[in-house]
């Protein structure tokens, strides 16, 4: 097994890579309908297409809704093994201030708090996170407490970026060919929407957009987002009595009507849930969104029956037409499709044991691109990316995990050769 050889001068390049593509503005926009959802997303696209050009990748392509393609050939003298793909998102969460990021450095990290914010006293400390004790003596990157950092996905385009860098400068490293994707919006849930499988050209794919190390996942949740709309009448309060129909009080009792210890914050592991996302209400109108989540396939189907049942029962106490509901799927669990491709995550928890990696196989309690993708015929498990506390103001990653990731990338490159 070769060692590779990542030294300050790769450390360097990976962390200063990460904080150009943390600085800038990229944040989706789940209420437009173009593609990408936001003009922002722009200047990031076209910042890694030309970076992809001028390191000498080949047909790096960005396309009229903003994904990027490119190749690095195979160096293999006979080429027949397949093409292997890796994928990330540029596009960075609309749950926190993703404008004006100003990524911290914290070298050799002590162990104790951070104060990433001097002005206002804004502190990352391990009494809130216990994950922090896992990283003293690392390097963290850290956010100034009022943006989140954008690790989610940029670490994982970062290591992307600086894997085929190592690749094309290092051609002892036998690979075949190898194709890279860059994708907007996956954090609003468009991210393979207009992907391009074909074009992309790999018989199966990685995303770089995992959490801790060791993440390697290959089942999500089935996911849905549900849109309440609730209509009220307004009436002046002197005059309403047997009239007024107040939307907001409507919605409360809509929402107390759901399971209260089905939420997020009350599940883990296998278990789903209702995540009212939005609130909007008056007297006359109210919108609760929710996100709907489940492994399981069949309980699945019983929560989005249990929000168009709660619908009907809510109408017919408050009368017919008051409530209504859209139920739209998001994606769907990936695990089906790995039926018979199991050597597709054998060759990802291989290349995390080359690299002194101990893989970490789990559900993902989320979605990913490669979740779509995976229905698109491009099978595609989700591999970590390094980054902590995604979209928040307590977002960190440290460097030694994504040089982590870029060393998994490799090793995936030289070991698809094998097969």
């Amino acid at each position: 097994m070769q060692t590779i050889e990542f030294n300050l001068e790769w450390k360097l390049k990976l962390q200063n890579r990460f904080i150009n593509y943390a600085k800038i503005y990229s944040t989706s926009d789940p209420e437009s309908e173009s593609c990408p959802s936001s003009p922002q997303q722009w200047n990031i696209a076209k910042y890694i297409f030309e970076e992809l050009q001028s390191l000498g990748l080949e047909n790096v392509q960005l396309d009229e809704n903003g994904y990027i393609y490119a190749y690095i050939p195979s160096n293999l003298e006979q080429d027949d093994e397949p093409t292997v793909g890796f994928i990330a998102h540029y596009d960075t969460s609309p749950d926190f201030n993703g404008e004006n990021v100003k990524p911290q450095i914290w070298d050799d990290y002590n162990g104790g708090d951070l104060v990433l914010n001097k002005e206002t006293g804004f502190t990352l400390s391990p009494n809130r996170f216990e994950s922090l004790k896992d990283y003293v003596g690392k390097t963290l990157i850290t956010t100034d407490g009022t943006t989140l950092l954008g690790a989610d996905d940029k670490a994982g385009v970062a290591e992307i970026v600086t894997a085929a860098e190592y690749l094309l400068a290092h051609p002892e490293i036998k690979h075949g060919r190898i194709a890279i994707g860059f994708t907007p919006d996956e954090e609003i849930g468009r991210g393979a929407h207009k992907f391009d499988v074909e074009k992309f050209g790999a018989e199966w794919a990685y995303t770089m957009d995992g959490g801790e190390v060791g993440e390697l996942e290959y089942e999500n949740f089935n996911a849905a987002g549900a849109v309440v709309k609730i209509h009220g009448l307004s009436v002046h309060p002197g005059y309403a009595y047997g009239k007024m129909v107040n939307a907001a009080l409507l919605a409360a009792d809509f929402i107390q009507a759901l399971p209260a210890n089905e939420t997020p914050a009350t599940t883990r592991g296998y278990e789903g849930f209702f995540h009212l996302m939005e609130t909007t209400a008056d007297i006359s109108e109210a919108k609760l969104q929710y996100i709907i989540r489940d492994h399981d396939e069949a309980k699945f189907e019983a929560r989005k029956q249990l929000m168009l049942d709660t619908v009907d029962a809510m109408n017919q106490k408050y009368g017919a037409g008051t409530f209504e509901v859209e139920i739209k799927e998001q994606y769907r669990n990936m695990k089906q499709q790995f039926e018979g491709k199991m050597h597709i995550v054998d060759i990802a928890a291989q290349a995390m044991k080359d690299a002194n990696i101990e893989p970490k196989i789990k559900a993902i309690r989320g979605g990913t691109d490669g979740a779509q993708l995976s229905y698109m015929g491009l099978p595609c498990p989700n591999i970590f990316a390094g980054g902590i506390n995604f979209h928040g103001p307590y977002e960190y990653v440290a460097l030694e995990s994504m040089e982590k990731a870029v060393k998994v990338i490799i090793n995936i490159a030289k070991a698809v050769k094998k097969r």
